[in-house]
């Protein structure tokens, strides 16, 4: 039996902690069967719409929220908006759920804070190694994904205003911006600039520390809004 769907519950020590947002109840239950079965994972709580998952997310304080895109009384960009803005929630990463793919409704979650993405049509293995993935703070997007995203932010004119903070970047911390919004890894970047990828991660982390960025998908917004890359390269 799985409970109280909104009810959290106590964590083991080793797992990676889970909470659920949709309001399809099937939906909620699917994704909670798969999760409890794989070992390390465990969801500690479950909501219906973006408010109930907004104060279950402040009461468990999880590794990862499964946010849907669309939901009733909260959407889940409010939701994310919310949880990025709270300091005492630094360490909850959103994945945003979505039918649609690379739709608006993505790009504006991004700029919200979100970690990333995933269809509702997603592989459960896919699915489990993205959470996992996202509990570490990694970049949930891969390159390819990047790749995508850049086709969608190349065709808009930049906007300074919403991406200040351009002037705080050295040299260095500019390139590998540009390199990781192109979709490199940290591997790609690190051939590029001739260093090591511990010295490219460290140039991508006192970037993202001076910009405010909780994880790769902000810089890859963030180049793409403030010009530093443009549809013929990179800036800067």
């Amino acid at each position: 039996m799985i409970g109280d769907p909104e009810a959290g519950s106590e964590p083991e020590s080793e797992s990676v902690r889970v909470v659920v947002v949709d309001d399809q109840a099937l939906m909620r239950a699917g994704f909670r069967a798969l999760l409890d079965a794989e070992e390390g994972i465990e969801v500690v709580g479950e909501a219906a719409d973006g408010r109930r998952g907004l104060d279950l997310v402040r009461r468990c304080v999880p590794d990862v929220a499964l946010i849907d895109v669309q939901m009733p009384v909260m959407t889940g960009i409010e939701t994310t908006r919310h949880i990025a803005a709270d300091p005492a929630l630094a360490g909850v990463h959103v994945v945003i759920l979505t039918n649609y793919g690379l739709d608006e409704y993505v790009f504006d979650a991004l700029r919200a804070g979100a970690a990333g993405f995933l269809l509702k049509d997603t592989e459960p293995v896919e699915l489990l190694q993205a959470v996992r993935v996202a509990a570490r703070g990694d970049a949930l997007l891969s390159p390819s994904v990047t790749r995508r995203l850049i086709g969608e932010f190349v065709s808009r004119p930049p906007d300074r205003s919403t991406a200040p903070g351009l002037e705080t970047l050295t040299r260095r911390e500019r390139e590998v911006t540009g390199l990781a919004a192109r979709g490199l890894t940290n591997e790609e970047i690190a051939a590029h600039m001739v260093v090591s990828p511990f010295t490219a991660k460290t140039h991508i982390s006192r970037a993202m520390t001076k910009l405010g960025a909780r994880d790769r998908a902000q810089l890859v917004v963030f180049a793409y809004e403030s010009g530093l890359v443009t549809p013929r390269g990179t800036g800067g």
